[in-house]
């Protein structure tokens, strides 16, 4: 038996008024092609799931949107173009949504996918290119033994935030404040983004 969680009432109460018949009918779809799926609230969005993350629905100012965790494999070519979410479409009525045949027969395809514990493949990460240091800044830096000793024992994605923040200076006059900002706080070991640890 599915599971119905009252911070979704309170999300849909509280949606724009045009939303709220939309949530409502996405909300009754999806317990009626799966009346194991549990509600949940995610990225302070309704979400549901069933063995796991399945689809997922938000309210906006002037749209709905409904997807799948998995889109690529549940809905295949249509999926291109959507986000994370599986958010493609905006949804302004009802009348946007597939017909309900359509939308139970993918919600049957997400619910098998997640019962055979198949995931959707994360592209390959490439590697960075290794970091290359200005000349004014490895100067800067070499001018002062703990800045220098600090910069060099950070790890390359450390450099690389000092590098990109120092070159991506628009005028002279912010390179130069940057640099001098750089230097000192490499002589304090200070990582370039310290104040958000």
């Amino acid at each position: 038996m599915g599971k119905k969680d009252p911070r979704i009432d309170l999300y849909v109460a509280n949606a724009p008024d045009f939303a709220k018949p939309i949530l409502t009918e996405i909300r009754g779809r999806v317990h009626a092609a799966c009346p194991e799926v549990e509600e949940a609230l995610k990225w302070r969005q309704p979400s549901f799931e069933y063995k796991g993350l399945m689809c997922g629905m938000a309210a906006f100012k002037e749209h709905c949107v409904f997807g799948f965790w998995k889109a690529p494999l549940v809905l295949g070519a249509a999926a291109e173009g959507a986000n994370a979410m599986g958010y493609r479409d905006k949804i302004t009525s009802i009348a946007d949504l597939p017909p309900k045949t359509v939308f139970k027969a993918n919600i049957r395809k997400a619910m098998a996918l997640n019962d055979a514990g198949i995931g959707v493949e994360k592209p390959a990460k490439t590697a960075k290119p290794p970091v290359v240091v200005p000349a004014d800044l490895a100067a800067a830096v070499k001018k002062n033994r703990k800045a220098q000793a600090t910069f060099e024992a950070f790890s390359p994605s450390h450099r690389r935030e000092y590098v990109e923040w120092v070159t991506e200076a628009k005028t002279e006059a912010t390179r130069a404040r940057r640099l001098a900002q750089a230097v000192e706080w490499l002589a304090e070991g200070k990582p370039r983004n310290w104040k958000y640890m």
